[in-house]
């Protein structure tokens, strides 16, 4: 929430609704838009009548700025109204509003009828959004209702509109669901479980529960969240989203209807409903909503995981976007040397190619992405993971499993028979798998697998920890991508950061000096990153190709820091160096180098 810079307010007396004609004077007495466009616009409102708000109106009227040129849309028509009646103006940022309390202040009649919504609810004040400036005869009853002093701010009354529908109906369909499926906050983990188990297949086709799952996922959709989060507490289950890599507390609801919400959710994706002892995996497929333009929204792939907590089944539901998880190589995050590199690498004709990082650094994408373009008509893919991350048609996938005694040694050595030419193996955990990796390179395939190590030189010692002799690893690996993520900066927000200097860029990228202009930068925030001052998150990148002066490092006696140093000088950029790379461009911070990246010690 910010106070929003425009004209002073007007001295003439004003209540009552808005009109257009009155807006349209006061933009002309502000020198905001010049004459002919303000009467443009009043020869074509003359026309005929509308249902639409008066600033809605103006706002697609394609009025331009006087001076600038620049569009006066509805969002800048509200910010310079706010400023003209002295109000904070407000972009309304549905992760910061207590849906469940919005709902208490007034009906959804009455928001309706005065457009206003409540976005904050306090013991001390209620801050209520309105469309409304001129219109506060209602504010004392409501005043008198909750006791307590009403604070108006302006927004946008599409925004108003739109959040309206959707908080009261979300409050809606959780009171439903909570009236059907009740049970005592106090109970005990047996009870709770006895409960469930007599109470969530039915809970879970409750009209009330079908409806805040469908809002749960459309509303993760359009946040950008990776990953949905329902965990039961002792008195509440709270309801999260991981957004670029930080988890976000959305909603709360009642046990009752977070058990019932999971049954669902269950049922869905083909898992066992009955069966909460133990954790189970599922999928779901579905489908974004249409865009307003008349676009059709796109297929989304989840992944289900649950398991049993202290206060009932905990679910996490990883979502697979196709359009977001296999993306090029630069939009990754690689940088010309390293997608260079990468693209030599991955033409080979056989090898080992390992890819490593700690969980959720994105090696998934990574290898999804570089399988997708190799992935021709000419060639035959083929996967085994534990678990199939994405179901994607240009692979052949293969998953896991255990209780049929198929790890990924027995998957790995069956797809040797199925004649492929690139194979890719989810992870190397043990040396049979790393056994049958390094037979099917010697045998002619490219095999692209992952490690869980802190740099490219690691991997190789990992392997060596395995038991794999070191004439096999230099005979066999090729190439070992390290990688982490960094959150990005927004692009809307972000200022200039005078406090990064070349000083503190050598420093951090030490014992290398960058070249050509710092322009660091700083997270300030806004709605668009929902105030973090960060939006999406990009890849770190340190290659290390095995040369014929490399592999003269790998020998019983693996000499790490050697091997580093001989990667370095034939043109290997450590995870630290390409961080300090991106701070120079001003894409992240110095901070979120230091807390995802290794110091060099080669």
């Amino acid at each position: 929430m910010k106070p929003a810079l425009g004209p002073a307010a007007s001295t003439s007396p004003f209540k009552g609704r808005l009109d257009w004609p009155q807006l349209l004077g006061w933009l002309r007495e502000d020198g905001l838009v010049a004459g002919a466009d303000a009467e443009r616009v009043t020869a074509r409102f003359r026309a005929g009548a509308s249902s639409l708000h008066p600033l809605v109106r103006l706002g697609g009227a394609g009025l331009l700025r006087r001076g600038s040129g620049a569009a006066l849309d509805t969002e800048a028509l509200t910010e310079w109204l706010a400023g003209r009646c002295q109000l904070p103006y407000l972009r309304i940022d549905p992760l910061r509003v207590d849906v469940g309390r919005v709902a208490e202040v007034m009906s959804v009649q009455y928001a309706q009828m005065r457009l206003a919504l409540p976005v904050q609810v306090n013991d001390r004040e209620v801050v209520v959004a309105t469309a409304e400036p001129f219109d506060t005869g209602w504010v004392s009853e409501i005043e008198g209702h909750l006791k307590r002093p009403l604070r108006l701010v302006l927004a946008n009354p599409d925004e108003i509109r739109r959040y309206t529908t959707e908080f009261y109906a979300l409050a809606r369909s959780v009171r439903a669901a909570q009236k059907s499926g009740e049970t005592s906050t106090t109970a005990s983990f047996e009870q709770l479980v006895e409960l469930g188990r007599a109470n969530k297949a039915l809970d879970a086709n409750d009209q009330g529960v079908v409806q805040v799952v469908d809002w749960l996922w459309q509303y993760a959709f359009d946040q950008r969240a990776s990953d949905i989060h329902l965990e039961p507490r002792r008195d509440m289950g709270a309801i999260r989203f991981r957004i670029d890599g930080v988890l976000h507390t959305v909603y709360q609801v009642p046990l009752a209807v977070m058990s019932a919400m999971t049954s669902r959710i269950k049922l869905l994706g083909r898992m066992d409903v009955v069966e909460k002892r133990r954790p189970l995996d599922g999928r779901i497929k579905t489908r974004r909503p249409d865009t307003p333009e008349g676009g059709k929204g796109g297929e989304v792939e989840m992944r289900l995981s649950t398991l049993p907590t202290a206060f009932g089944e905990k679910l996490v539901m990883r979502i697979f976007d196709p359009d977001t998880v296999v993306k090029g190589l630069t939009a990754l995050g690689f940088g010309a040397h390293e997608a260079e590199r990468w693209q030599q690498l991955i033409q080979r004709p056989h090898g080992i190619v390992l890819v490593t990082g700690p969980t959720g650094s994105g090696k998934t994408t990574t290898l999804y992405s570089t399988l997708k373009q190799l992935a021709t008509d000419e060639v035959n893919v083929c996967t085994i993971e534990d678990p199939i991350e994405m179901i994607e048609p240009a692979f052949n996938q293969t998953q896991v499993q255990p209780a049929l005694d198929m790890g990924f040694a027995e998957g790995l050595r069956a797809l040797m028979r199925q004649d492929p030419d690139i194979i890719m193996v989810g992870e190397i955990r043990d040396l049979a798998t790393a056994e049958m990796a390094i037979q099917a390179a010697l045998t002619g395939h490219l095999v692209f697998s992952t490690l869980h190590t802190n740099d490219a030189a690691a991997a190789i010692t990992r392997l060596a920890d395995l038991g794999v002799p070191s004439y096999l690893i230099g005979a066999t690996v090729i190439g070992v991508l390290a990688q982490r993520l960094v959150r990005t900066l927004c692009p809307a927000c972000k200022q200039p950061d005078e406090a990064v200097t070349r000083e503190l860029i050598d420093e951090l990228a030490k014992p290398w000096r960058l070249h050509g202009a710092v322009r660091a930068c700083k997270p300030v925030g806004c709605l668009e990153c929902r105030h973090t001052g960060f939006r999406g998150r990009a890849g770190l990148y340190e290659l290390l190709t095995l040369s014929e002066a490399a592999r003269g490092a790998v020998h019983p006696a693996l000499d790490a820091v050697a091997l580093k140093r001989t990667a370095v000088r034939e043109g290997m950029r450590p995870l630290r160096l390409a961080g300090a790379m991106k701070v120079a461009e001003g894409l992240t911070t110095v901070e979120e180098v230091l807390r995802s990246t290794p110091a060099f010690d080669g």
